[in-house]
């Protein structure tokens, strides 16, 4: 138990190490995470024997688990409904048009029998949202037109039907090709999942209103808790629990939830330690020697995902849409980086009671590595070459990443004619001493004022103080409906019948209410409740 607390110890350390090195060098961590699994796998230099695919499966699946779950819940629904829909007709019919054509190219150019032609596509499928936003995220590089948020929903949501892919075709290498138990099968695969995923939201989401968790940290046990119990249901009434999982993620995390800010943390240090943990095991299982073997065979296969199968796929579907350009396409056909999904499904092929003639695994993991080597190393140059990066949104990203870091919030506030503080100077405003004018952007460009600068109409002036976290109390919101008793009401006549509200956003406003502001259909309304 010592030694391999010890090793775990040793490990991570490394782990850590590895990502400060290839940040400076500029390359992906992950390949990191894999080679020093490598060195202590049965080959390596270490030579610790490892070969146990069902204890690694559970493992890795606990960690895809928990990363699809923060996938989800990390995602803003507010940026990405924009492009649901496209990213959406990506995960669903890109996922199986990417698989059939990888199918085709194995069998009639590189000979492989249907059955595995049909299930290395199905496994290479998906593409991997940890990999692709750990390379942007590190490299701060944001994406113009919300391509950004586009791969996050795809990236994010693929993984379920490649998983029903792999279902099925696991199935095919059983029994024969019946139209009637394949839909079953999917009806039952989705339908179990969206259901199960939502129901748990609510009754999660129930249980967070009522409840107030005295204790620090409680929040995001309950929370992770929340992501386990998602799947393992659905898995139990034979849906896809990844979906599940996803989807109560993604609906609780654009959910008024406290202390969202430590969930984040929580959530960000426990996925990247699921991804060493997922990453170095992999590593530890593979044998360098068998790689080798099938590094040929991976190399086709990656080169044809990537240049042809892939951009097939992608270019078909978001030629639907009249807004996205030939560099757009180009980009998000080449962020389809293959990763941890990939090699987790893979072991489940290996494990599965039908003897196959090729080695999936090393097939599935030396393609992985081709694409986190090659596609997560060129990423940040291509979206650059196709002037694809934004400069402006990496600024003010920064600035979010930074009031999550720290005890600062920053506000933006546009200038509109009436305001009172057009034409003048940042001399002449008493601020107080903990609040200050960070930045203004004026028709596009941003810049550090000074005192002397004059304000104009539409300036946007984003606004930096010290970040309030309450204690016995916490801030609330509700919004009004079309059947609330309370719609077309002015507050004055609701006194006694509502909390004192601090606020009230409209449409993309907010403002502050007087006796005579009337409750309109959508308003959200922000008070703060005292706990019980």
């Amino acid at each position: 138990m010592t030694t391999t607390l010890f090793l775990g110890a040793i490990v991570i350390l490394a782990s850590i190490m590895i990502q400060k090195i290839a940040s400076r060098l500029k390359v992906p961590m992950l390949l990191g995470f894999i080679g020093l699994g490598m060195i202590f796998g049965s080959e390596g230099l270490f030579s610790i024997p490892f070969d146990d695919f069902a204890f690694a499966e559970q493992i890795c699946t606990v960690g895809l688990v928990v990363i699809m779950f923060y996938g989800g819940f990390g995602t803003s629904w507010k940026r990405a409904k924009k492009v649901a829909f496209p990213s959406a007709l990506l995960a669903s019919i890109g996922v199986v048009s990417t698989a059939l054509l990888t199918a085709l190219f194995c069998h009639y150019a590189l000979h492989i029998l249907w059955i595995e032609s049909l299930l290395i596509g199905a496994l290479l499928s998906s593409t991997d949202a940890a990999s692709v936003f750990n390379i942007l995220r590190s490299q701060n590089l944001a994406l113009k037109n919300h391509t950004d948020s586009l791969l996050e929903i795809e990236s994010g949501s693929n993984d379920p039907f490649a998983y029903m892919l792999v279902l099925i075709c696991l199935t095919l290498s059983k029994q024969p090709f019946e139209i009637g138990s394949i839909l079953l099968l999917l009806i039952q695969q989705i339908g179990v999942g969206f259901i199960v995923g939502v129901a748990i939201y609510i009754i999660a989401r129930t249980f967070i209103k009522l409840w107030h968790f005295d204790i620090a940290g409680f929040n995001a046990v309950y929370v992770l808790a929340v992501g386990f119990l998602s799947y393992s249901i659905a898995m139990l009434l034979e849906g896809n629990g990844f979906l599940a999982c996803y989807i109560t993620g993604l609906m609780l995390g654009n959910s008024n939830l406290r202390a969202k800010k430590e969930l984040v943390h929580f959530f960000d240090g426990l996925t990247t330690l699921m991804q060493m943990l997922i990453f170095f095991l992999l590593g530890l299982l593979s044998f360098p020697s068998q790689l080798w073997i099938n590094l040929p065979l991976a190399g086709f296969v990656f080169l044809f995902l990537t240049l042809l199968a892939r951009p097939i796929s992608v270019f078909t579907i978001l030629s639907c849409f009249k807004n996205y350009s030939f560099a757009q396409k180009t980009l998000i056909s080449f962020a389809g980086l293959r990763g941890v999904a990939s090699i987790v499904f893979a072991i489940m092929a290996t494990l599965h009671e039908t003897v196959f003639h090729y080695d999936l695994y090393h097939i599935v993991f030396g393609v992985v590595l081709f694409s986190i080597a090659i596609q997560g190393t060129l990423l940040p140059y291509v979206a650059k070459l196709l002037k694809m990066s934004d400069p402006e949104h990496t600024i003010l990203q920064t600035f979010s990443d930074y009031s999550e870091q720290t005890d600062l919030r920053f506000i933006q506030v546009r200038l509109h004619k009436d305001s009172h503080w057009i034409n003048r100077t940042l001399e002449s405003f008493a601020l107080p001493q903990n609040l200050i004018i960070a930045l203004v952007i004026r028709n596009g460009r941003s810049f550090i004022p000074n005192k002397d600068t004059l304000l104009v109409k539409n300036d946007i002036l984003i606004l930096a103080g010290e970040a309030y976290e309450p204690s016995e109390s916490s801030l609330e919101e509700e919004t009004i409906g079309k059947r609330d008793p309370r719609l077309n009401k002015r507050l004055e006549e609701l006194y006694g019948q509502i909390p004192s509200i601090l606020c009230i956003k409209r449409k993309d406003d907010f403002f502050i209410p007087t006796k005579d502001t009337l409750l309109l259909e959508n308003d959200t309304f922000v008070y703060y409740k005292a706990k019980k």
